[in-house]
């Protein structure tokens, strides 16, 4: 498979059957574009972890950063991601245990973003002045493009569920210039009066360990696709393995799963549950590489 998907090679790759993934990424080739969907986490999956050194921010981190909140509010929100993000990550806590605390996290966090009177006008300004980032390769900003430019020439949906902030990430992707019909996202979207000013979060609630049906229930985005049976899910945390719960008779589905903190701690974990998992890798080449083939005429 290396020949004909030679990103597999790279070192920052891992695989625990590389039969199976052969057989999968086999089959995904011979059954055809027609029959494909790729459903994506965003922050951490096509947004960056790091760069230079430093952590890039979520689309959560993007606001509470910003220019909009004040000095309270930031130190605030700072000190909920120092108490619950080490909660998020513990390889130790079972999702039982995680569940509840996802939700007073983020339940807290909303309400402080909607203390701060956030004007609908200025999510494009914010986005722009963040340190946001899309993957990309090399020093090229391609890697995304090429992602997104893909499964659009080939009418591939691309489903992306996230637990961020549905107005900023729609915001990165529109300024990225690869917002395309093809893309569907579902997050937590912000709600703001006749004055443009944030007054709360519209539900339902979505964090990192309840992305699933529980969700998505009423909006039947997966009923729409039923024919859509093979599957490329890209996520970044263990959450992100239930995205695909709603889908109707899948036939394939192929799981890469970016490790991108804590990576020694927490290998065996992703090496259990996703069928490739990728090491530190702030690229999207392994990703671009396995749909280069399976589209390729």
């Amino acid at each position: 498979l290396c020949l004909q998907v030679p990103e597999l090679e790279k070192a920052t790759v891992r695989i625990r059957q590389p039969e199976r993934v052969r057989e999968i990424i086999r089959s995904l080739r011979e059954q055809g574009v027609a029959k494909l969907q790729v459903i994506s986490d965003f922050d951490m999956t096509l947004s960056r972890f790091g760069c230079n050194g430093r952590r890039c921010p979520t689309s959560h981190n993007i606001l509470d950063t910003s220019r909009v909140i004040s000095e309270d509010g930031k130190k605030k929100l700072k000190d909920l991601l120092h108490y619950y993000y080490p909660i998020e990550i513990d390889p130790n806590r079972t999702l039982e245990e995680k569940r509840p605390l996802m939700v007073e996290w983020w339940t807290k966090a909303h309400e402080l973003l909607v203390q701060q009177k956030i004007h609908k006008d200025d999510i494009a300004q914010i986005v722009r002045e963040s340190e946001a980032m899309l993957r990309y390769r090399h020093r090229m900003w391609d890697g995304f493009k090429e992602f997104f430019d893909q499964l659009h020439k080939n009418n591939v949906p691309l489903f992306i569920f996230s637990a961020g902030v549905g107005d900023v990430l729609e915001e990165i992707i529109r300024q990225a210039n690869v917002f395309y019909p093809n893309v569907n996202v579902v997050s937590n979207y912000m709600d703001f009066n006749d004055d443009g000013v944030l007054t709360h979060f519209k539900g339902p609630l979505i964090h990192t360990y309840n992305k699933n049906n529980s969700v998505l229930q009423g909006t039947g985005y997966f009923q729409q696709l039923s024919t859509r049976t093979n599957i490329i899910l890209l996520g970044d945390s263990m959450g992100d393995l239930t995205m695909a719960d709603g889908v109707p008779s899948m036939e394939n589905i192929l799981k890469i799963g970016f490790l991108n903190d804590k990576v020694e701690e927490r290998r065996g974990k992703y090496l259990d549950s996703y069928d490739i998992v990728l090491e530190s890798d702030e690229t999207l080449d392994v990703v671009n590489g396995i749909l280069r083939y399976i589209l390729a005429e």
